[in-house]
């Protein structure tokens, strides 16, 4: 028997900027009906990253659909689009400001992927396990396994002459010689 029913809701527009925004305010309020709101900054953060995908690469035209189904214990968020390229994840420098989204949707879904259409473009989905289930605490007991395994990166070094001017000094320079009580 199954306890909780499919969900489901379509959106079909043009990945320009405003709308993006308009979706992701429609899948938060969706969401809000179904009842999941944990899963709402998640979901939301998922689809502007794909629709903003849509609107950076597609070609011939930023037309695509949103699809948000609700099965069971799993929710799949999903972008169709008519460009037969394949999105790919992407190595981005550290001062790039874009080619990240795929990682984050990576990071932060249960499961993600592409698939090729008939009509030759593509579904991009990534999918979240809904809060309070067997697959969302598999997932979590999954990832902190994986969070305490990695190996810590090096950062960068700091700059340390920051650190050669006593403090006082440095609060006396940014204030312009004027004490910083007031009167």
């Amino acid at each position: 028997m199954i306890s909780r029913p499919n969900k489901h809701c379509t959106v079909e527009l043009q990945a320009l900027p405003p709308r993006i925004g308009q979706v992701r305010r429609i899948v938060s309020a969706q969401l809000r009906y179904w009842h999941l709101d944990p899963l709402i900054d998640t979901a939301a953060l998922g689809v502007t990253e794909l629709l903003t995908n849509v609107h950076r690469h597609a070609e011939p035209d930023k037309r695509c659909t949103v699809e948000i189904d609700l099965v069971l214990d799993q929710l799949t968020v999903s972008v169709r689009d008519h460009d037969p390229r394949l999105p790919r994840l992407g190595d981005a420098d550290t001062g790039s400001t874009h080619g990240r989204g795929l990682a984050l949707i990576a990071a932060v879904s249960a499961s993600w992927g592409v698939q090729e259409r008939h009509d030759g473009g593509k579904v991009v989905w990534f999918t979240l396990a809904v809060p309070g289930t067997p697959a969302a605490r598999r997932i979590q007991a999954e990832r902190a396994a994986v969070a305490f395994e990695q190996t810590v990166t090096r950062l960068p070094a700091l700059d340390e002459s920051v650190f050669e001017e006593p403090a006082a000094a440095l609060r006396t320079a940014s204030l312009g010689g004027r004490s910083p009580v007031p009167g």
